[in-house]
């Protein structure tokens, strides 16, 4: 039985080459509405505080903005969240957003292969087999993503990471005429350990997870960021200069969460 009040500590760091002025949104902090006991934030560049700013968007993803000149940016992010989050409305007008294609899920090329896959199915049996179908026919392999690749190149590919098999999942069924978004997530009990995306489908009035990875249980994930497709839920984004990664490390530890099963109805929380 799922903990009513699971206790979750997770955090995030990353070390970043800047050559140039650039200016930075980062998505690495729980979303609003997320309970959290103890939570920071700190950003440096050569060991000097940066200032950042925060601003949040209708889903409640939390991100936060700065600039900085050149040095080595180090990001540092961790949270203590005990309990679950309401669970997010579900509104008509995103409704109508998470059917229409975007960017990394192109949906509308995948109709015919939908319906020839999913043929007669709706409701709860239509996300189990789409979870099904994703998880049997492609592998995970991260030598296998591309940084512009969406759902269509991913099934050309057959194989990706995590956010590569939720463009696919979400594909599947946005052309089936399930609304279907992105979240990403922070997961106990996930390997190889990074943040995590999944797929959110409304079915029956709810928005339900939907994870065809099957790599961690959906009943321990925190929500970071939601929307439309990979390009909405990065956890950085930055403009005017090119940077260089230099190393990420990501960490999510669970309590009470039980191992739950691709069938189960699941609500992020």
């Amino acid at each position: 039985m799922t903990s009513p009040s699971p206790r979750r500590d997770v955090s995030s760091s990353l070390v970043i080459r800047v050559d140039d002025p650039t200016a930075f949104v980062l998505a690495v902090a729980v979303a609003e509405g997320v309970p959290t006991t103890v939570e920071t934030l700190r950003v440096r560049l050569d060991e000097e505080s940066v200032v950042v700013r925060e601003t949040t968007d209708p889903h409640g993803t939390r991100l936060h903005l700065f600039e900085t000149g050149p040095g080595i940016l180090s990001i540092d992010y961790a949270a203590t969240v005990v309990g679950r989050a309401a669970p997010l409305p579900v509104d008509e007008r995103e409704l109508v957003t998470y059917l229409r294609p975007s960017r990394y899920v192109q949906s509308d090329s995948l109709v015919d292969r939908a319906r020839d896959l999913f043929v007669g199915l709706e409701g709860r049996g239509l996300l189990a087999a789409v979870e099904e179908w994703v998880f049997q026919h492609l592998r995970y392999d991260g030598g296998a993503t591309s940084p512009t690749g969406g759902a269509v190149e991913t099934l050309e590919a057959g194989a990706g990471v995590c956010r590569d098999f939720a463009n696919v999942t979400a594909g599947f069924l946005r052309a089936l005429d399930v609304p279907a978004r992105l979240v990403s997530v922070y997961a106990p009990e996930l390997e190889p350990r990074d943040f995590h995306a999944v797929v959110e489908a409304c079915i029956e009035g709810r928005w339900v997870v939907v994870d065809s990875t099957r790599l961690a249980p959906r009943s321990g994930l925190a929500r970071i960021a939601t929307g439309r497709d990979s390009a909405d839920t990065a956890f950085l984004t930055n403009t005017l200069a090119d940077v260089e990664l230099l190393s990420i490390d990501v960490r999510a530890a669970g309590e009470d969460i039980p191992r739950d099963a691709p069938a189960d109805v699941v609500v992020l929380g």
